[in-house]
C-alpha cells in the first residue's frame, strides 16, 4: 500500500455507524450493524444474500429511513430521507441497477439535474470539458463525454456509473458489486480507479461476492449474516476460509467438492465436429456421460455462442452434432429441450425466470410446454427437488422475485430438472450469488454427473473452472484453441485464451 492517506489511519473515522436497524413489515433485516470507514480506505461488506448488505447500503444512501442508529460522517450526525441528501452529505452509492438514460450522452448522464449554465442555457461545451477531464483522471479512455450511453457495452455503462458516482466529489463512494457485469480488462481499470480514489484519501465500501477482488482491494472486511455484524477485522488477518466459515456459519472444508463415489465417465453424449455458424468455426467437442467439462475465454471468445449452438438458440449450420449417436440439429430452443437438453442462461431474470410469478409456475414452465404429459409428475416431485437445493423462500406459491439472487439461481436449475435432463449446458451458473449459494449449485452439479448426465460449464471464474472441470476447452476467436486436462493451471489456460507462444508446462 501506498505511503500516503491510504497508509494511514485517521483518528477519526469519515463514517461512523452504529446500532442500525431496520424492519420491513415487522421483519426484521438488520439489527444493531455497526460500522466505521476512514479516509483512503477500502472497506469490504460481505456476506450471504439476504445477509442485509443491501439494505445496509439503502440506508446510507437515503433510499430507506433507519428505525434505530446513528450515521456520522465526519462527525456529524447526518438523516437522509433522500439520495439527493446523501449525495449531498459527500456519499455516494453505485447500486447494481444502472440508473442512467440510455439516449442520452455520458456528460448529460453524469451532469444530470446539475448541469454547468452560462446564464440560462446549458454549457454543453464546459459539461463535455468537465467530463473528460474526471474519465482522464480515472484513467477512462474507451469512453469519450460524447458517446451515447445506449450504445455502450453493459460493462462501459458500469463504469459510467462509477464515474457518475465519482463527479460528485464525494468523500465516501459504496460500490454494491461493481464488477458483476465486467471482463478481465474491465476489472483491470475498476482496480485502477479504487487505487486512485484510495490515493485521493477517499472511503469506499466494497460488497462483493467474488473473494479474490475483497482480498486484493480491502483493507478491512465486514461480514454480515442475518442481518447482524458477525466480524470486522483487518484484511490481512483473514484466509479464504475463516471468511467463508464467518459467512455462511459453518467450516466449508473446499470451495469445490469432489467427484461423488460412484460417478463414473461413460460413453459419449454429445459429439462436434468440424461445426460452425455466422460466430464459430471448426467446433470439435466430446461430452460424456458423468463428465463435466468447463469452458473457458475471453469475453467474445465465444463461449456462450458454443452453448446457444447446442441448444438450438443460435444453431449450428455446418459440421456434424449428434447426441446419443443421433442427428442433433435443433433448429430451436424447443426441439433442443424435446431432447432433454437444458440451459441455465447467463441473465436469470432476464431469460431464465418470470420474476412476477410464483416459485412452482416457474419450476414447471419449461416442463408444461414442452412435456405437458410429465407436468403431474413434476409437480409432485417438486418439495423434494426445493428441499434438495435447499431453497429458502416462504412456500412455493411465493413471487420469485422477492428471492435473494441464490434462490433465484436454484428455481432456474429446478425449472430445468423438472425435464430430466441428458445433457445439462450451464452459462456462468454461479454469477452474482453468494458462497453458499455457488456450493449448492457445485453439489448439484457433482450429483448430476453421478446420475450420469453430461454438464458443460461456461464461466468467466478461471478458479471455478479448475475445480470443477473433469478437463477444459478453451476458446478464441470462435474456435476450440485448445484443452486443458483437470489440474491444469490458470496460466496454462490464459495462454491458450490469449494466444500466447509457449504453453508453460
Amino acid at each position: 500500500m501506498d505511503d500516503d492517506v491510504s497508509g494511514s489511519r485517521h483518528p477519526a473515522p469519515v463514517l461512523h455507524v452504529t446500532g442500525l436497524s431496520k424492519s420491513f413489515f415487522g421483519v426484521p433485516v438488520l439489527e444493531d450493524a455497526f460500522l466505521e470507514l476512514f479516509p483512503g480506505e477500502v472497506h469490504g461488506l460481505v456476506g450471504e444474500n439476504g445477509a442485509g448488505k443491501s439494505t445496509l447500503m439503502k440506508l446510507l444512501a437515503g433510499v430507506h429511513v433507519r428505525d434505530a442508529g446513528t450515521v456520522e460522517i465526519a462527525g456529524e450526525p447526518v438523516t437522509f430521507t433522500h439520495p439527493l441528501q446523501a449525495r449531498r452529505a459527500g456519499l455516494s452509492t453505485v447500486f447494481q441497477e444502472f440508473n442512467l438514460l440510455p439516449e442520452r450522452t455520458v456528460a448529460q448522464n453524469i451532469y444530470l439535474g446539475r448541469e454547468p449554465r452560462r446564464g440560462l442555457l446549458v454549457d454543453r461545451r464546459a459539461m463535455t470539458r468537465d467530463t473528460a477531464a474526471l474519465l482522464g483522471q480515472l484513467g477512462i479512455t474507451e469512453i469519450r463525454p460524447n458517446d451515447v450511453v445506449g450504445s455502450l457495452s453493459v460493462a462501459q455503462q458500469q463504469i459510467v456509473e462509477i464515474a457518475k458516482a465519482v463527479s460528485y466529489d464525494a468523500r465516501i463512494i459504496s460500490m454494491d458489486e461493481p464488477t458483476a457485469a465486467l471482463a478481465g480488462p474491465e476489472v483491470d481499470l475498476l482496480y485502477g480507479i479504487i487505487d486512485r480514489l484510495r490515493k485521493r484519501g477517499t472511503a469506499i465500501l466494497y460488497v462483493s461476492h467474488r473473494l479474490k477482488e475483497v482480498f486484493d482491494l480491502c483493507d478491512t472486511i465486514t461480514v454480515l449474516k442475518d442481518g447482524r455484524v458477525v466480524m470486522s477485522s483487518p484484511a490481512a488477518d483473514l484466509d479464504d476460509a475463516a471468511l467463508v466459515r464467518a459467512m455462511v456459519g459453518r467450516p466449508i472444508s473446499a470451495f469445490f467438492p469432489e467427484p461423488l463415489p460412484g460417478t463414473t465417465v461413460g460413453d459419449a453424449l454429445l459429439e462436434v465436429h468440424g461445426a460452425g455458424n455466422d460466430q464459430l468455426d471448426d467446433i470439435h467437442l466430446t461430452l460424456r456421460a458423468g463428465e463435466i467439462v468447463g469452458v473457458a475465454g475471453l469475453q467474445g471468445s465465444g463461449r456462450s455462442e458454443l452453448v446457444h449452438a447446442v441448444f438450438g438458440a443460435a444453431p449450428f449450420t455446418r459440421g456434424t452434432v449428434t447426441l446419443g449417436g443421433r442427428d442433433h440439429r435443433p433448429a430451436s430452443p424447443r426441439e433442443a429441450i424435446r431432447q432433454r437438453v437444458a440451459l441455465i442462461t447467463e441473465d436469470r431474470k432476464a431469460e431464465g425466470l418470470s420474476l412476477n410469478q410464483s416459485i412452482i409456475d416457474n419450476a414447471l414452465s419449461v416442463v408444461r410446454s414442452v412435456h405437458p404429459r410429465r407436468t403431474g409428475a413434476a409437480r409432485r416431485e417438486a418439495p423434494g427437488v426445493f428441499s434438495s437445493l435447499e431453497v429458502i423462500a416462504r412456500d412455493l406459491d411465493q413471487e420469485v422475485q422477492y428471492l435473494s439472487g441464490g434462490n433465484q439461481q436454484k428455481v432456474v436449475l429446478a425449472k430445468w430438472l423438472a425435464i430430466d435432463p441428458q445433457v445439462v449446458l450451464l452459462d456462468e451458473p454461479t454469477r452474482g450469488i453468494d458462497v453458499g449459494a455457488k456450493v449448492a449449485v457445485y453439489t448439484l452439479m457433482r450429483r448430476l454427473a453421478r446420475e450420469g448426465k453430461a454438464i458443460l460449464m461456461v464461466s468467466s471464474e478461471l478458479p471455478e473452472v479448475l475445480g470443477m472441470s473433469d478437463r477444459v476447452i478453451v476458446m478464441r476467436d470462435g474456435r476450440v484453441a485448445g484443452e486443458a486436462p483437470a489440474g491444469a493451471s490458470e496460466e496454462q489456460i490464459l495462454h491458450l485464451a490469449t494466444g500466447a507462444r509457449g504453453v508453460p508446462s
